[in-house]
Formats: structure tokens, sequence, C-alpha cells
């Protein structure tokens, strides 16, 4: 096996694995890895078994770690239970909270190791895949395909702490899923800005998820969906119909795997929903939490996936101008009113 170091940005924490074939003159794909609530990079690590597949597949695996002390500076970035705070605005924007953090950390990786831009990818589990949708979002311009288990569209609740101190639209959302996917869909494109580009998206969803509720695993389709097809110069509504539908039994657990193309008909998203299978990373180890060792490998699903969806790199130097917080918040309590 490779190396798994520990490394700093500031006040959080990440880990990351470096494979033993790792070769600093060629260049080497990145996966970010984001753990869910009350996990840490070596549960998530243990639970997933990426790090046994990126020592087979020769690409190096980052982990960065919620589970950091409190900075009263920055009270946005701080969860008393280790969960990326996903629902907050300022966690949703370019060049902002967790967004901002999460690229910096990578381009401290690629300071330090030769990684192929055209080759980051992001996947996560609950509160982490929530996140990945949103980096997908605010930073399409730096990954090149994201995973999403057990997790919610982008926009799926959009908390100011003036407003909504107990996080209500954070819970609701997920147990009831978003009013209106498709008008996520159309907030995350115009996050992209001038930044935009078709996202590669793969979804794994429980059918007996009791925290997250499965209809999120929908939802993150048909938003992206919507995203996508707005990207492709779509106008209206994303017609969101797959062009395969596969059930099977693997593994002990009865699955569905939904393939949905761009509109010229090549594969860009699969919904992977899985019968009886809550919270849980599909095909994981018991060595980690939320993991349900029967089912589809979703960890060599995903890598798979991934790597039929490289990016040609843009440079993502100049960040995108972004509407004053209070601007934000006076929107959002309009819209309310309204």
């Amino acid at each position: 096996m490779g190396e798994f170091l520990d490394f700093s940005y500031g006040d959080f924490r990440y880990k990351l694995y470096v494979p033993s074939e790792y070769q600093e003159e060629k260049d080497t794909p990145l996966m970010v890895m984001l753990h869910g609530c009350e996990q840490s990079p070596d549960d998530f690590a243990a639970g997933t078994n990426m790090n046994e597949l990126a020592e087979k597949e020769n690409f190096l695996v980052l982990y960065p770690d919620m589970n950091h002390l409190f900075n009263p500076m920055d009270p946005a970035g701080y969860n008393l239970f280790g969960c990326w705070n996903w629902f907050l605005d300022k966690n949703q924007h370019r060049g902002e909270g967790h967004p901002r953090l999460i690229n910096a950390i990578i381009n401290q990786v690629k300071s330090r190791y030769r990684i192929d831009s055209s080759k980051v990818y992001a996947a996560g589990l609950s509160a982490g895949a929530a996140l990945a949708c949103i980096l997908g979002v605010t930073y399409p311009d730096v990954f090149s395909g994201i995973g999403v288990c057990s997790g919610l569209p982008y926009d799926a609740a959009n908390v100011f702490f003036l407003t909504d101190p107990m996080a209500k639209a954070a819970t609701e959302s997920m147990q009831k899923g978003v009013s209106d996917p498709y008008a996520c869909g159309n907030n995350a494109f115009q996050e992209m800005g001038k930044f935009k580009r078709k996202m590669p998206v793969i979804v794994f969803h429980g059918i007996c998820d009791t925290i997250v509720h499965p209809i999120n695993g929908q939802q993150v389709i048909i938003q992206w969906a919507q995203t996508n097809f707005l990207v492709e110069g779509g106008i209206g509504r994303a017609d969101i119909t797959p062009f395969e539908v596969k059930s099977d039994l693997i593994n002990g657990r009865s699955c569905t795997k939904h393939a949905y193309g761009d509109r010229g008909g090549e594969l860009l998203m699969e919904l992977w929903m899985i019968d009886q299978m809550g919270h849980a990373w599909s095909g994981g180890s018991s060595n980690g939490s939320y993991t349900d060792p029967s089912g589809p490998n979703a960890t060599e699903i995903i890598w798979n996936f991934f790597t039929k969806h490289d990016q040609p790199h843009v440079e993502n130097l100049v960040e995108a101008p972004k509407k004053n917080l209070f601007l934000r918040l006076f929107t959002k309590l309009f819209k309310k009113r309204g």
C-alpha cells in the first residue's frame, strides 16, 4: 500500500492517500472524498475502500475533515456533529465558505503533487454528498464529475441563521425533498456563471433511507438534468427520461440503474436506487460507519463512471463576483413575502 498522510490548511485538517506507484513526472488523477456527519477521513476511507482502489488504479485520494475546532470568526465553517454545512447560503457560492476551502486545499495538493487537472473528481456521503453537488456547481472548471451518495440537490436549503437559526429548511428538505428541483437546476446554472459546462453525475440512494428521503436522489438527477440542459442551450424544462433502465440483483441487493444522456445521446448521468438499503455507502466495508456491505460496489462504479468523463482543464484563477451577503438575504426575504 501507499502512504496515508496528514496535512492542514489553516485550522482545517485533511488526509491524502498517495499510491505506491505515484510518479512525480506523471500527471495523476485526484479523487476528493467528502465524509458524512459523525465521520472522519479514516472512518470514511475504511468504509469505502477508496484507498484500496486508488492503489490499484493509481490515483490520489483527498479527504477534507470537517471535524475541527470552533472558530468564532467563521461560525459557518463549524458543525457540532462534524457535518459539512451544505444548507448555509455562505457555503453555496464560488469564492465563499466550504467551496472556497475545498478548492484551496486542492490547489495546495497540486502544489505538492503532480495532479491531472482534467481528472479531478468529488464524491461524498450524506452532507458530503450535498457538498459534492455544490462543488460541481460552484467549481465546474475544477471538477470533471461528482458522485452523490444519499445526498441532496444544489440549493436544497438556503439558510441564513438570522432568519432560520435552527436550519429547519435543511431538515425539511432531508425529510421531504425540495418543492421544485427544476428551480434548483436553474439556480445552479446561474451560479455556474462564466464557468458553466456539463457535469457528469452519478447518484446512489437507498430506498429505505430514513435520514435523507430517497426522493432526494431522484431530485439530484432532475436538478442536474435541468442544469446540464441549460448549459447545452436548452430553453424551458429538461426532459427527464432515461435512455436505459436496468434492474438487477447485485451482491444480495435488488437495485435499479437509470442512465441519462446529453443532447447528443452520450451517457452523462446515472441513478442507482438500492432496495433494502438505508442511509449508507453501497457495497462498503463494515470497518467504517454508514456502510452497507451488500449491494453494488459504489466505490468501483463511481470510479469507472468518472474515468469515462474527463474534461479539458480551465484555469480557475479568477473568482466570479458574487452578490453582497445582505443583498442575498434581502432577496430571500422578498421572495418569501412574494
